[in-house]
């Protein structure tokens, strides 16, 4: 695997992702503050010292061995909002294994950012880190979480049942994966579709 980083920001149409700056604070906290966020992740929301210290543990954060994680700003092109983040987990550098993650403000929900934004960076994971699987696990009633991986091309590899709590209350999770070489060959697919049909307009 290639652990180095790569050249920022990552361009998409509609948007830039780079790495957090301390200036990005006010804009993480509008949505980490947010209950209805953290409604599927399982804990609340940071609030007071608790958010600006998990801040500050992103700026240093490192990402060189099993467990660490790479989170990148989601920020608009035509404004510099901060739209959420994208993230990649280490899982096993052994077996070349990365968890995909993915928090976005609701207040930008509905246009497509994420999966727009998730898309660069599963793409970065296969094409610069050499990711041979990347994963996802969602809580089972997060309906546009899991529209996000499935518009993807990832596949529903498990359904956990009640295999986590949280005040109380059980939740089921699903697993989704690609490989590599399903990306690769979806991205094949996508460009003949995309020669097809510059060809059938002229």
């Amino acid at each position: 695997m290639n652990l180095s980083l790569p050249p920022f920001p990552i361009e998409t149409s509609r948007l830039f992702l780079r790495p957090f700056v301390s200036s990005d604070f006010e804009g993480y906290a509008a949505y980490h503050a947010l209950p209805a966020v953290y409604r599927y992740l399982y804990c609340d929301p940071p609030a007071g010292d608790a958010l600006k210290q998990q801040f500050s543990d992103l700026l240093r954060a490192q990402f060189m061995q099993d467990g660490d994680v790479f989170t990148l700003a989601v920020t608009r092109r035509e404004d510099g909002a901060v739209l959420g983040e994208v993230l990649l987990k280490l899982a096993s550098i052994n077996a070349r294994q990365g968890e995909v993650g993915y928090i976005f403000n609701p207040d930008f929900a509905g246009s497509g950012y994420a999966t727009e934004a998730v898309r660069a960076i599963v793409d970065l994971g296969f094409a610069h880190f050499g990711f041979h699987r990347i994963f996802a696990r969602l809580d089972a009633q997060n309906a546009g979480s899991s529209g996000v991986v499935e518009r993807l091309g990832f596949r529903r590899e498990a359904h956990l049942i009640e295999n986590d709590c949280f005040n109380g209350r059980w939740g089921d999770e699903y697993i989704y994966a690609g490989l590599f070489s399903e990306w690769q060959s979806q991205a094949r697919s996508s460009s003949l579709q995309a020669r097809i049909s510059v060809s059938s307009a002229v």
